[in-house]
């Protein structure tokens, strides 16, 4: 198949890429700068483009079989109004560019296009199915809104998938990237009280799932992307702590976070207990369905393909 990624020189995009390319499929990657592990790779095309802005690069929308949109700016660190125009202009005005390049009418063709678990806001124990209904804080609203103008979309006749995305536990990068300096240092613990519910998903099965949606037809809509078995944020630090031989035992209680990072804590202390019906009706299999054998799967260097 012919796949066209954007963000595909981020932490996803670019394992992605590879995961396609190993799987002997053609990968267009657009970002703004190249992926370096790609560029010698064959049936990979890059093109340099700000998907942000409207251009010439929409004209690789139209001769693919399947769109994956990745791009966004990263949500982590402090928040204030520039920061956070960047963060939704990155998801929606991508997501509008992407759709309009994209053919009316082609047979089969398919948009996977990301979305959050941010869509449903903080729920507490409530268990949140991809029916459950949109939270009201920022992210939710951002979510609700990226999704919007990716099922636009069908209109054209194209098939739609908006991923609903747990935290991505994978090597080098994502969330694991920023946790592992701090358990290694042995200030490592829970986030608050460590009981809301942690929606994750290890990068081996995001990268599964992607193509297990594009291959199946017959899914469509939002779809929640992640494991089967979502954690409170204590059994995340204790997983990471034995894993690294580390202890787990230096909370960071919710006044500092909130201190510290201001609205964005919020995104830290929320909770969300997601679960993936959708994929587990279609029986995805998933590789790491537990944190601990996704924890230990990253802290212990298993191939992510």
């Amino acid at each position: 198949m012919k796949f066209m990624i954007t963000g595909a020189s981020g932490f996803v995009g670019s394992h992605l890429s590879e995961f396609l390319l190993d799987q002997n499929h053609s990968v267009t990657g657009l970002s703004r700068k190249p992926p370096a592990r790609l560029m010698q790779r064959e049936r990979f095309r890059f093109i340099s483009a700000d998907t942000t802005r409207p251009g010439s690069w929409q004209k690789a929308c139209s001769d693919v079989d399947a769109a994956v949109n990745l791009t966004g700016r990263s949500i982590f660190g402090r928040w204030n109004e520039a920061v956070k125009t960047e963060i939704r202009e990155s998801r929606i005005l991508t997501t509008r560019h992407v759709v309009q390049g994209l053919p009316s009418g082609r047979k089969g063709m398919v948009l996977v296009s990301a979305s959050g678990a941010g869509y449903y806001g903080s729920r507490g124990d409530e268990v949140l199915t991809e029916e459950a209904a949109a939270g009201d804080d920022f992210l939710a609203r951002l979510a609700k809104e990226w999704e919007a103008e990716a099922l636009a979309a069908a209109e054209k006749g194209i098939r739609v998938v908006v991923m609903r995305l747990g935290v991505v536990l994978g090597p080098g990068g994502g969330a694991m990237a920023q946790m592992i300096p701090a358990f290694k240092a042995f200030v490592g613990g829970p986030l608050g009280n460590g009981r809301q519910w942690f929606p994750w998903i290890h990068l081996h099965d995001l990268m599964a799932a992607v193509l297990f949606l594009i291959e199946h037809p017959e899914l469509s809509g939002p779809v929640n992307v992640c494991a089967p078995h979502p954690v409170p944020n204590r059994d995340l630090a204790a997983a990471l702590g034995q894993a690294l031989n580390r202890p787990a035992l230096v909370p960071a209680p919710a006044f500092m976070i909130r201190m510290s990072l201001g609205e964005f804590a919020e995104v830290l202390l929320a909770s969300q207990r997601t679960v993936p019906i959708k994929l587990l009706e279609h029986h995805f299999g998933f590789k790491y369905p537990d944190i601990r054998s996704a924890v230990n799967a990253v802290v212990h260097g298993e191939s992510i393909y």
